[in-house]
């Protein structure tokens, strides 16, 4: 599986219509046939700031990603709204698929 999360800061008159603007995108991208997941996220800590975790079957797949018209579209259209150049990890974690369950956090009753 090829892991990815990427920090995006977005600018000032952004923040509040982001996730429409990347919606085209998001929506594309969780519909190729090699994803596993896409999913945004909002700091806690920096309101301008989200965060994508996405993960791809293998490298083909990742691979097809970065080299869609809809990657193209969605880099170019982040890159007029965003205020600094996101960050990355990406790396690959041989033998897995997807999440895993926690073992330290279970559900309990009172």
């Amino acid at each position: 599986m090829i892991y990815i999360t990427v920090k995006f800061t977005a600018r000032p008159e952004h923040v509040d219509n982001w996730l429409e603007l990347v919606d085209d995108f998001t929506k594309a991208t969780r519909s190729e046939p090699g994803n596993i997941f896409f999913e945004w996220s909002r700091s806690v800590d920096d309101p301008h700031q989200f965060v994508l975790v996405e993960a791809f079957r293998d490298t083909e797949a990742a691979t097809a990603h970065v080299n869609s018209l809809h990657f193209a579209r969605g880099t170019e259209a982040m890159s007029y709204a965003v205020a600094t150049i996101p960050q990355i990890v990406s790396t690959e974690i041989p033998g897995q698929d997807g999440w895993s369950e926690m073992g330290e956090v279970r559900p309990r009753t009172h």
